[in-house]
């Protein structure tokens, strides 16, 4: 059985990075979604101009691992109180937003809201979208990660402090090899 969820919570390299060593994830693409632009390319995208954001598609199997436990995880590793913003990355394509499949995601993702709500002092900004359109992005920017950003002096700074927060908090839901 497979599932899908999207979310967005600032550079899709980041978020892509925490979640490829999750139990149960069977594939994550980095894409645009929520805007107006078609099939935008990255470069577009950064202007700020498409309304697009940089986001995630995990593809998962909801028997090892749910849809309530990604957005937990997506509510630890980023900052969803700042607006348009992720530390560095600023602009509507770096929002935080979760774009449901159906009906029980977007429940869920309400739920999701007010529980990752106790854990922040400053109110949580991450919007529920319509799902819309996706566009992959372009095929350099998939498993980012794994492939170049130990060598990019950026990745290093903002992705190891949240795979520390994944592997303090989730311990539990990682792979073997992660």
């Amino acid at each position: 059985m497979k599932a899908t969820a999207t979310l967005a919570g600032g550079c899709f390299w980041c978020t892509e990075a925490v979640y490829q060593s999750l139990n149960g994830v069977i594939g994550i693409e980095s894409g645009y979604i929520g805007g107006t632009k078609a099939n935008p390319t990255y470069e577009e995208v950064c202007t700020g101009t498409t309304g697009h954001a940089e986001a995630i598609r995990i593809t998962y199997d909801p028997e090892v691992i749910g849809y309530a436990d990604l957005l937990d995880i997506f509510f630890a590793t980023h900052d969803p109180t700042t607006l348009n913003r992720q530390g560095n990355d600023v602009g509507t394509q770096y929002r935080s937003a979760i774009f449901p499949h159906d009906e029980e995601q977007r429940a869920e993702a309400v739920t999701g809201i007010e529980r990752a709500q106790a854990d922040w002092s400053d109110p949580i900004v991450t919007a529920i979208e319509p799902l819309g359109v996706w566009y992959p992005a372009e095929d350099y920017h998939q498993q980012y990660w794994d492939r170049v950003g130990t060598r990019n002096p950026y990745c290093m700074a903002v992705i190891p402090p949240k795979l520390q927060k994944l592997r303090k908090g989730f311990a539990d839901r990682l792979r073997a090899d992660a």
